[in-house]
């Protein structure tokens, strides 16, 4: 059978599914909430049963694997890191709980950019497990294949939360609820089309530093830095999140550029003092406040992690995207714009 499997955008509420399930160890912690929305850039697969091995073929790798079905093998292969660790992680999970057999995958095609913020790590992990589940009839519901998926990921050296497998819900905007390891997830209904624009900011960022810098503020807090990220992850984005979810469902995109401008001002406040060497990120900032985009934009944020890695904007209509797009390719060569909208017919994230 052939699977796709989409990239996600958060639009609201990065870094707060791991540090809800900080609450596993410090239910004085707030939980953690995320809008979340799947594109229609993703990575395309046919798959196979398999008798006894885990066969891999990529299109962005020269390489193949070929792996026999045994935990110790798989495990190892994981605990390498890199783009089959992905595969093996949740192949190893799938056989340790399931006592599945092998699969044969070829990605045949991959059109989401990768290291973008955009959860391509993820999508692969989603896909294996789907792949596991379909073939061999597992019965496993949404949220089962979710949790399987990020059972694989996380045991590869990748410390992902389950904001990135909101990719299993394809490209249906969610409003995600992380409490300890509960997750719960809302569909959102947008009664209009809303237009963006993604920015690869053609720069760089240490996505394990900014991670492992604010993971030092949980479970508790030692000083007012601390407090302040754990206050902006709890309480204030709770509050953005909660006004964005009736914003979006309303299809009002001047006060989700509005939230997007106010998320980013809190986020710069509370957070760049924990990792300011990869949080004060000027290429974003600089993007962010270009006066050439200003008439045709609601607002801006960065995405994923933060840094220098990816911004998006929400944009006044169908052709004030187009011409964010021609604004930023003149003057940021070096980076590159796809365009995403979001409505009742969901349209792909195509590039610009």
């Amino acid at each position: 059978m052939k699977l796709f499997v989409p990239g996600r955008l958060c639009l609201f509420g990065e870094h707060s599914d791991w540090a809800g399930a900080y609450r596993r160890v410090n239910p004085q912690l707030e939980p953690g909430y995320a809008i979340a929305v799947g594109t229609n850039r993703g990575i395309y697969a046919e798959v196979t049963t398999h008798p006894h091995l885990l066969k891999v073929k990529a299109t962005n790798n020269t390489d193949c694997l070929e792996l026999a079905m045994q935990p110790e093998k798989l495990l190892e292969v994981a605990l390498q890191g890199g783009f089959f660790s992905y595969v093996a992680g949740v192949a190893y999970q799938a056989v340790t709980r399931y006592g599945v057999k092998g699969v044969a995958i070829d990605n045949y095609h991959t059109d989401l950019p990768v290291k973008k913020g955009l959860s391509s790590s993820a999508a692969i992990c989603v896909l294996v497990a789907r792949a596991f589940n379909r073939l061999y009839q597992l019965n496993l519901s949404l949220s089962e294949e979710m949790e399987l998926a990020y059972l694989g990921e996380r045991t590869t050296p990748s410390q992902c939360g389950k904001l990135d497998l909101a990719c299993a819900y394809g490209n249906q905007p969610i409003l995600m609820f992380f409490d300890g390891d509960n997750l719960e997830v809302t569909r959102l209904k947008v009664p209009q089309e809303l237009y963006l624009v993604i920015v690869d900011l053609g720069a760089a960022k240490n996505t394990q530093l900014i991670l492992s810098q604010l993971n030092q503020c949980y479970p508790s807090a030692k000083n007012s830095l601390q407090e302040n990220v754990q206050k902006y992850l709890g309480r204030i984005n709770a509050a953005l999140v909660r006004q964005a979810v009736l914003a979006i469902q309303q299809g009002d995109a001047a006060a989700i550029g509005k939230l997007m401008c106010q998320a980013q001002a809190e986020f710069d406040r509370h957070l760049i003092p924990a990792c300011p060497t990869q949080l004060t990120a000027p290429v974003l900032h600089q993007l962010l406040a270009h006066p050439p985009l200003l008439p045709y934009i609601y607002g801006g944020k960065g995405v994923g992690s933060q840094g220098d890695g990816t911004a998006q904007f929400i944009v006044k209509d169908r052709q004030c995207q187009e011409r964010a797009i021609a604004i930023i390719k003149r003057d940021f060569p070096q980076m590159q714009c796809l365009k995403l909208t979001i409505g009742n017919s969901l349209k792909n994230l195509n590039k610009g």
